[in-house]
């Protein structure tokens, strides 16, 4: 019954590492459509299960067992709370009857999961099976995505359940009132350099669409949320560069230089407004699109809020035709010109001495295909994407917008299980790969192809940054030893090639692109310079 009502909702994969606790619904799932990924570690299980909701209408789903494997699984719930994202963690736990003596792996899934989840429900009752999960996957999806808790007793699944299967239940989208329609409109005519701001994972490719045709057409920007690139295509004139931390000089001054900021799908947050320092005027006028009404974690101005979401925010906007102002042209034109420097390629000719990343980049780049999408975690290998990638659509971007290290892996397995046959590059950090690389077996294993860039720096690279501006030449617990990551890659059964010097850069970029057109997946481990960085 739990697995019909995923199918029901338009599942198509589940993410799992077995236990014993659940081994009922993993009978369940043996003769089902949904497709059963087994995972080599409940954090990468997790992982995949947050960016499938990032990619996909419904949620993500991941399994695993109860104490150490739902401790295990809590990073990609943080990941799914912080970046609004989807997902439905479902855990087994002990018997019914065995609560409070502290059995094996027992504890307590609301005391550990209440405040980083939007629900958690247990099923103490088979009859309930059906409607639990309803319930779980409106929660997960309805008004501010985030991760949902489902705890599943051993002896309550193997009772029997002849129930019918529970509907689906709507999930309300909102819109723009007439009073919306009528403010954002006169605000939009009164200002000279407004600045839309697009982020969060509630899109559609269509609605995407739409908003970078609209804003064209009325030579609008639109600046995207951090590690939110793509909404708005890289190549569009009114794509003005990436905020948050690590943002280009360019963009560092947009925030108060705007006098109208129209954010869709996210709020002027902590890393948007540097720290709840940037934007923090009371006389600015901000207006904010998005369902929430709390609109948690915002700070800052609110002049207006539009409850919607947004696609239907876009359809309603759409409608709006205003007067193109020649103050907007020139605003924009600027703000476009200052991208286009920041992120025009360095030159793919290889130079001397050690491999860099930036000819990496200029030798990449050109030879991917117009759909092409990048997953990463956190650290400051991230930003050689945020300059240089190419990201032409909604969900192109896969990160984590939390900061959580060991994601990128698991994302770009979840992204070539999702789109099969896309090119799926994951840019990694050394100390960030050998959190969660342990899941190129996955890929492997289901025949996932992400071409994997593992840049060796021997060092947590963001950590050293603060510590040489708080701790000036007294570098402590940053550095890292490494094995060879190209020979990992092999033993995974994928393509590794290892790069130390630049003039086998091209070469290297030629094997891992061949390989993933071969179907297979290939990593890069490029050794470079410390303290080397994209910007």
């Amino acid at each position: 019954m739990i697995v019909k009502s995923l199918a029901q909702h338009g599942v198509e994969r589940v993410y799992v590492v077995p236990g014993e606790s659940y081994l009922d619904v993993l009978d369940g799932l043996h003769d089902s459509d949904i497709e059963t990924v087994v995972c080599r570690h409940e954090g990468g299980a997790a992982y995949m299960a947050e960016a499938d909701g990032k990619m996909n209408p419904v949620p993500g789903i991941a399994m695993v067992t109860r104490g150490p494997g739902a401790a295990n699984a809590h990073v990609g719930l943080h990941t799914a709370w912080q970046d609004s994202t989807a997902m439905v963690l479902f855990v087994g736990l002990i018997p019914f009857e065995h609560r409070e003596k502290e059995a094996f792996q027992e504890f307590d899934p609301k005391a550990w999961f209440d405040s980083g989840a939007k629900r958690v429900m247990i099923l103490d009752h088979a009859e309930r099976a059906s409607e639990i999960v309803a319930e779980a996957m409106f929660a997960a999806a309805s008004g501010r995505p985030g991760p949902v808790v489902v705890g599943l007793p051993e002896d309550i699944i193997k009772m029997g359940n002849d129930g019918v299967l529970h509907p689906r239940i709507p999930i309300a989208e909102g819109g723009m009132t007439v009073t919306d329609w009528k403010a954002l409109k006169s605000a939009l005519l009164d200002a000279e350099r407004p600045l839309f701001v697009f982020g969060g994972n509630d899109w559609t490719h269509p609605a995407a669409e739409e908003f970078t045709a609209w804003l064209e057409s009325h030579n609008l920007p639109a600046a995207a949320e951090w590690r939110c690139e793509g909404t708005v295509p890289f190549t569009s004139p009114s794509y003005v560069g990436p905020l948050g931390y690590g943002r280009p000089h360019h963009t560092r001054s947009v925030l108060e230089d705007s006098d109208l900021l129209v954010f869709v799908g996210t709020v002027p947050g902590d890393v948007i407004t540097d720290g709840f320092t940037a934007r923090q005027n009371w006389e600015k006028s901000n207006f904010l699109v998005t369902i929430d009404p709390a609109l948690r974690g915002r700070s800052g101005p609110v002049s207006h809020q539009i409850v919607a979401k947004p696609d239907v925010f876009i359809r309603d906007l759409v409608r709006m035709d205003l007067p193109v102002r020649d103050a907007w042209r020139q605003w924009t034109n600027e703000l476009r010109e200052r991208q286009n420097d920041f992120a025009a390629l360095p030159t793919a000719e290889p130079g001397d001495g050690q491999a860099k990343m930036a000819t990496l980049m200029a030798n990449l780049v050109p030879r991917l295909d117009e759909d092409a999408m990048v997953t990463f975690g956190a650290g400051e290998h991230t930003n050689w994407a945020h300059r240089y990638f190419p990201t032409n659509g909604y969900a192109s971007m896969i990160s984590a917008r939390n900061g959580s290290m060991g994601y990128s892996v698991p994302a770009a397995v979840a992204a070539s299980l999702n789109h099969p046959g896309r090119q799926i590059i994951s840019i990694a950090g050394d100390g960030e790969f050998l959190m969660n690389g342990q899941e190129l077996a996955t890929a492997k294993q289901y025949g996932a192809n992400p071409l994997v860039i593992v840049m060796d720096n021997q060092e947590y690279g963001t950590i050293r940054t603060h510590q040489e501006r708080d701790y000036p030449d007294r570098v402590s617990g940053t550095q890292l030893a490494n094995p060879d990551f190209a020979k990992l890659a092999e033993a995974y059964g994928g393509v590794g090639v290892r790069v130390e010097r630049d003039s086998e850069v091209p070469a290297a970029v030629d094997t891992a692109l061949a390989a993933i057109a071969d179907g297979e997946f290939a990593l890069i481990h490029i050794i470079v310079e410390q303290r080397v960085k994209a910007y």
